[in-house]
């Protein structure tokens, strides 16, 4: 990350780069020599020795770019200064190894690799590039038309480049994965929370982790329950009821049935949604009846233990036809929430924000704390209980065991 400046700086800046290991740089051994008592030798190594920094300050380099620290760590802090007319304009399409699909603002598409320098930067989340995200690239080696007619657009690769610089990204879905930032999906402006009604059955904690996810990066959330036509609606009745008395936008759907599928269509137009839930709850399915021509792969659910199979196995931005665009991403069987602090949970759950500042403590969990506004409006019937379980299961297994 890029030191904190006040607003975004253009020029020339110290940035952070990972550390790499660094070899011995001495030809003798001082200490062996200090306990040998051989003094001479230790006043000519003296003279000879090289100095070689290490530390924190070795991490530092100064690089043309703007800092985007004030912005928040939704992307790169550190834009790199490039020459635009020189570059190609693009998004990110898949991310897979060391190469990116980009299609670039003409519709053409190029395999890329990432300039060794946004990879050197110092950064909490697991990749650099990653599906959704805007960029300038140079054209590099082949370009032309590779002779696979009959594909489409999106997969046909016209050239080869080199991904310079990556812009500020907003509204990004990600979790916690091995103590680093797994972004799944950036420039998000919707997100579909992708639940199934049976094969597997709804997981609610998984729902509201992802409400989170949505508030604290501004993107509007939409519940889906897929494979409806497996039982009868009315079982779910009292669950979508809660949902929908917070302002959430709730949809019923089947991609086997086709129930709800054209609203679905007319809601993805002209945005970016991800499709976001666990293996199994139909994600590939439904962009599948939406628009046939994707030919995405499906599975079935396990009989044993009723999980999903993974048949996604990196996030994707597909673009529709008919406009927009969405992300088929991989199944979620667990969504740890990342950098979200446990006093933040409570402000981001709309039943619960309104009684936040009346706590007797700035700092109330909602827990075990006397003269808690949350808890008296659980006990009054303000709010729902089964909302407030789902907040304290959140807190104390995933915030608190931390």
């Amino acid at each position: 990350m890029a030191k904190k400046k006040e607003g975004k700086s253009k020029g020339k800046l110290r940035a952070e780069f990972r550390k790499k290991h660094q070899g011995r740089v001495r030809t003798s051994d001082l200490t062996r020599e200090f306990q040998q008592d051989v003094s001479s030798r230790l006043d000519d190594a003296a003279h000879g020795e090289r100095l070689s920094g290490k530390g924190e300050l070795t991490r530092r380099k100064t690089i043309a770019g703007a800092d985007n620290a004030p912005r928040g760590s939704d992307g790169l802090q550190v834009e790199v200064r490039v020459n635009e007319a020189q570059l190609t304009h693009g998004r990110v399409l898949s991310v897979h190894g060391r190469q990116s699909k980009v299609q670039a603002d003409d519709g053409r598409l190029y395999a890329c690799a990432v300039r060794q320098v946004l990879k050197s930067l110092a950064t909490d989340q697991r990749g650099v590039v990653v599906a959704g995200d805007r960029v300038w690239f140079r054209i590099e080696g082949r370009e032309g038309d590779d002779g696979q007619s009959g594909r489409r657009a999106d997969e046909v690769v016209t050239g080869d480049g080199m991904i310079e610089r990556v812009e500020p990204r907003h509204g990004i879905i990600c979790r916690t994965s091995r103590n680093k930032q797994h972004v799944i999906a950036a420039n998000v402006d919707a997100l579909l929370i992708i639940a199934s009604a049976a094969e597997p059955g709804i997981k609610p904690t998984l729902i509201d982790r992802m409400l989170l996810t949505a508030s604290q990066h501004d993107i509007e959330p939409v519940i889906v329950i897929n494979k409806i036509d497996l039982i009868d609606p009315l079982r779910l009745q009292a669950l979508v009821g809660v949902y929908a008395s917070l302002g959430y936008r709730v949809l019923t759907t089947s991609a086997n049935t086709g129930q709800n599928l054209e609203y679905l269509h007319a809601f993805l137009q002209n945005r970016q949604t991800a499709l976001a839930g666990q293996s199994g709850v139909g994600k590939s399915s439904l962009l599948n009846s939406i628009e046939p021509g994707l030919a995405l792969a499906v599975s079935t659910v396990s009989v044993e233990n009723q999980k999903g199979r993974h048949t996604t196995t990196a996030s994707k931005l597909i673009p529709l036809a008919r406009g927009g665009a969405v992300f088929d991403t991989p199944g979620i069987r667990q969504f740890q929430l990342w950098d979200i602090e446990a006093t933040e949970v409570a402000g981001l759950m709309p039943d619960l924000r309104p009684y936040v500042s009346g706590c007797r403590y700035p700092d109330c969990l909602h827990l075990h704390e006397d003269d808690c506004m949350v808890k008296d409006a659980v006990a009054d019937g303000r709010i729902d209980a089964r909302r407030y379980d789902a907040y304290c299961h959140l807190l104390e297994d995933d915030l608190l065991s931390e």
